[in-house]
């Protein structure tokens, strides 16, 4: 038995940061009711990677039930607030004041169902100077700063996945776990916020205590604002790899036994972290020569011998060969998909993963649940 069996999620969802949530709860057993507009979750048509089908769906919706609601309709708000009435958690990241304008404010709907744990996605929270503008993933990442520290010298650059989307999902997911926890012990359901602001705001808490201390982080691509050396270094077949030195016994043992310079060893301009930083320059260009002279190979081999922290700077298709990439595979409308799976590995069970849904496939079947009160 999965630990959520038996719950049921009802979500009013779309694109990201919601689905992202709700999927780890489907994954954990929950029953996901995923109300869709009639035209869809407007994620369906981010691109057709996966068989034809939306990479972002395939990912995020694997295991839940379509049902579409028209909430323009009377009949079909009075059937959302049924769903509502019949579920354990209610997810939705409409935007700020949707849920009052249907009619539905969330206090009412809590001190309603008080059992419900109610949780909303919002952009920049439901209240403040901000609360209705647009916020999608990288005008966020604009907003809060997280984009200059994104990039080289030369420029910005967004993260190359929708981050704070899926740090949002994740937090969500967080809090309603507790929320349930909580509900196990008093009975009583509970209201959260989490707004993709916040989410990114803590997460950028040490650049912006450096910041407020005098010392702004600056953009320095591949390498480390405050050790030294911590950064992509080119090997003599042209390829880079990324080397992590992160204490002064380490810089020891990478200059004698990856660099073969022993001298540096004892140079006082590399003898502690601080000094290699205030000398970060010298610093790369001595890892540089060496690595630019030695073949890729011989160079892993001395830094997996010296057991120096390291990596390969790869892309998408190194990673889809990867050995240590771990694959689930779930059903489409359109077919099989494989893809990564999710991260935990639980010694209590073989997780299964249900298949992503097509649209409007369980409207008879959660219709008729709801008719016997299920």
């Amino acid at each position: 038995m999965k630990p959520l069996e038996g719950l049921t999620v009802v979500s009013l969802e779309q694109a990201v940061s919601a689905p992202f949530c709700t999927s780890r709860l489907a994954d954990a057993g929950a029953t996901v009711i995923k109300i869709e507009r009639p035209e869809g979750d407007f994620a369906r048509g981010y691109d057709t990677a996966a068989n034809g089908e939306s990479s972002y769906f395939v990912w995020l919706n694997r295991g839940k039930k379509s049902v579409i609601l028209d909430l323009r309709k009377d009949e079909d708000k009075r059937s959302l607030r049924q769903l509502i009435g019949q579920a354990d958690v209610f997810v939705q990241n409409l935007k700020p004041g949707a849920m009052d304008r249907l009619g539905m404010p969330i206090e009412k709907l809590h001190d309603e169902f008080p059992r419900v744990v109610f949780c909303s996605i919002t952009g920049y929270g439901e209240h403040g100077p901000l609360a209705n503008r647009k916020a999608y993933d990288l005008l966020v990442q604009a907003e809060s700063g997280l984009a200059s520290l994104t990039g080289t010298a030369e420029g910005m650059a967004r993260v190359g996945i929708s981050v704070i989307d899926i740090a949002t999902g994740a937090t969500a997911h967080a809090a309603i776990l507790e929320a349930l926890l909580r509900r196990g012990r008093t009975g009583e359901g509970d209201i959260i916020d989490v707004a993709m602001f916040d989410v990114i705001a803590d997460w950028l808490t040490v650049p912006l205590l450096q910041h407020e201390a005098g010392n702004t982080p600056r953009r320095i691509g591949l390498a480390h604002p405050s050790i030294a050396p911590y950064g992509a270094f080119r090997c003599q077949d042209g390829k880079e790899i990324l080397v992590a030195i992160q204490n002064d016994r380490e810089w020891v043992d990478f200059a004698r036994q990856v660099l073969l310079r022993n001298e540096l060893a004892e140079d006082a301009r590399f003898a502690t972290n601080n000094a290699r930083v205030g000398n970060r320059e010298d610093t790369d260009r001595c890892v540089a020569e060496v690595f630019a002279a030695t073949d890729r190979a011989v160079l892993i081999e001395r830094l997996d011998r010296s057991q120096i922290a390291f990596a390969e700077i790869n892309d998408m298709e190194a990673l889809s060969r990867h050995p240590h990439l771990r694959r689930i595979v779930v059903e489409t409308a359109k077919g099989r998909q494989s893809y990564p799976a999710p991260a935990a590995i639980f010694a209590s069970e073989a997780r299964t993963f249900g298949p992503v849904p097509a649209l409007g496939s369980h409207d008879l079947e959660v219709i008729e649940a709801r008719r016997r009160g299920e």
